[in-house]
């Protein structure tokens, strides 16, 4: 099953996707959707909806829960030692884009980075989980590029003003159910800028799997419907490019892929170009 949210006679609306038919559902987006409990909910059947009607799939997550150097060859790349514990940041709604919708470029930075991510998306509360329980406790996946603001996420120990500068994150383009996706069985997660391929690895090269994530943060704070977790990256970020590092520039294309999901495609565009969060 895939579950989406789309932009559609002036309003939003989520949609379920299976056996290639497309139902679109009387709630406004999958957050909705999972927070009332019942993702075989009636709707009307529709045509499939095109790329450009995508909206990100929970549009205001309660919470964003990011993992940092969660992936073996990342953390190498970057001369930091493998953690113990996952290394959480947190984002806002703020930074969250749709799967087609533009990056706005910070005119206060030229270094700025790809992340491909890995997300599990939350479909039922859980507290103090067992790894059972966090695993029933994820409804699907879906894919996320932590674009980063490099200077800025350095400035301190804490990451957080880097990881959410408004309008920098992609996500979706669907949420995927566990019966057609498995992480732990190495899905290819790629980051393509032009062209060029970037990043190119697996979803089992993590350090703590998106089971082992949920069961972790479920120890200090309740996850609830439509919360996201997202997983880390991979190596090949431009800040461990050498012999020098490499930022990504005004038109430049950011694929994101991860295998039986989809992709992102987003073009880097100027922030003073776009209209101001909200219009």
């Amino acid at each position: 099953m895939r579950l989406g949210t789309v932009r559609r006679d002036g309003t939003t609306q989520a949609f379920r996707q299976e056996g290639g038919r497309t139902v679109y559902l009387p709630v406004p987006d999958v957050g909705a959707l999972l927070a009332g409990g019942d993702l075989g909910l009636p709707g009307e059947p529709g045509p499939e909806p095109a790329p450009e009607q995508l909206l990100t799939p929970v549009l205001r997550p309660g919470k964003i829960l990011c993992a940092g150097l969660n992936f073996y060859d990342h953390a190498e790349e970057v001369g930091q030692e493998i953690p113990q514990h996952p290394t959480i940041f947190a984002k806002y709604a703020n930074a969250l884009i749709g799967p087609t919708d533009p990056i706005a470029m910070p005119e206060e930075s030229e270094k700025i980075d790809w992340e491909a991510e890995l997300v599990a998306v939350i479909g039922t509360a859980v507290r103090h989980a067992t790894p059972e329980q966090a695993r029933a406790a994820i409804a699907g996946y879906t894919i996320m590029n932590d674009i980063s603001v490099r200077d800025w996420q350095g400035r301190t120990s804490e990451w957080f003003q880097g990881k959410n500068f408004d309008r920098t994150t992609p996500v979706g383009p669907v949420v995927v159910t566990p019966d057609e996706v498995d992480p732990e069985a190495g899905l290819a997660i790629r980051c393509t800028v032009d062209g060029v391929r970037h990043q190119d690895s697996a979803t089992d090269r993590m350090i703590f799997s998106a089971v082992d994530l949920v069961e972790y943060l479920s120890r200090f704070m309740t996850l609830e419907p439509g919360d996201l977790v997202a997983c880390g990256t991979p190596a090949g970020v431009g800040l461990a490019k050498k012999p020098r590092r490499i930022w990504l520039k005004d038109g430049q294309e950011v694929v994101t892929e991860i295998e039986g999901i989809g992709a992102l495609r987003n073009v880097c565009t100027p922030a003073e170009e776009l209209p101001p969060l909200g219009a």
